[in-house]
């Protein structure tokens, strides 16, 4: 479980955030929209732990973020960037391998995992490829596979997880660098492991691709939330109007029954 409360943020006299509130329960999808610059990337920062809240607190599976350790975080959350700036030539199976860091559970173990993640994500022939030689969307696919390995024994794959925490995973525009088939694949890994309990906060540009999967929708502009709740309900043309300043029809998916904004 997840907690935001009242959290605001500024950094060197300038705010980022302001009295941000949302909950968001064990196994629950949130997708953060809204336009550059509203906030999105900063909240999901306060929420990893890269930036320290200015107001309010982060609760996480009960307690105060700041009552964790890292080293316990680091085994049950786990934080997709929007970019990596890694340089050394990894390969990419060393790259997934780092996600098993946090983890006691020996070389033979995290090397299972660290090849079933891998193929999870369509990047097994990717294994001993050199990480920066790989394309946008090649290293899109094995950061996700690392943060898959991270929190891998709360995922669909063993089921069991730890009965004391949740876990939780932070994405930030996981989508971006995608071709169509695996931006399906991403929306279908999210609601697998979604089903199984692992809380996922997600930001998120297509209004469409976000509806697939979440449960519910932040809208933030200017640092705040201009609206929380289920898609349904933030998916109208008012909402759309008022945050993203487009002029949009929201209708029906005809197979999935979703709501589509079309514009």
């Amino acid at each position: 479980m997840l907690k935001i409360n009242s959290v605001g943020l500024t950094i060197s006299a300038v705010p980022l955030l302001n009295n941000i509130s949302i909950d968001c329960p064990r196994g629950s999808v949130t997708a953060l929209m809204g336009p550059n610059g509203a906030g999105k990337t900063s909240l999901l920062k306060v929420i990893a732990g890269e930036h320290k809240a200015s107001q309010g607190r982060v609760e996480i599976n009960g307690q105060s973020r700041e009552d964790w350790k890292q080293s316990e975080i680091a085994q049950f959350m786990a934080v997709l960037p929007q970019s990596s700036t890694l340089e050394f030539a990894f390969t990419a199976q060393e790259v997934v391998a780092l996600g098993r860091t946090p983890h006691a559970t020996g070389l033979v173990r995290d090397a299972e995992i660290i090849s079933a993640a891998l193929i999870k994500v369509d990047a097994s022939y990717l294994a001993q490829r050199s990480f920066v030689q790989l394309s946008g969307g090649e290293k899109q696919r094995v950061q996700l596979a690392r943060v898959l390995a991270q929190i891998w024994e709360y995922c669909e794959y063993e089921g069991q997880g730890n009965s004391k925490t949740d876990a939780i995973l932070l994405l930030d525009e996981p989508s971006a660098a995608f071709d169509l088939a695996h931006q399906l694949m991403l929306i279908d890994i999210v609601q697998q492991i979604s089903a199984r309990g692992v809380t996922v906060v997600m930001v998120m540009h297509d209004l469409n691709l976000a509806a697939k999967c979440a449960d519910q929708m932040v809208f933030m502009n200017c640092g705040e939330s201009t609206a929380v709740g289920p898609v349904e309900a933030l998916l109208t043309p008012e909402l759309i109007k008022k945050v993203f300043s487009v002029d949009a029809e929201v209708i029906t998916h005809p197979l999935q029954g979703t709501p589509m904004v079309v514009v």
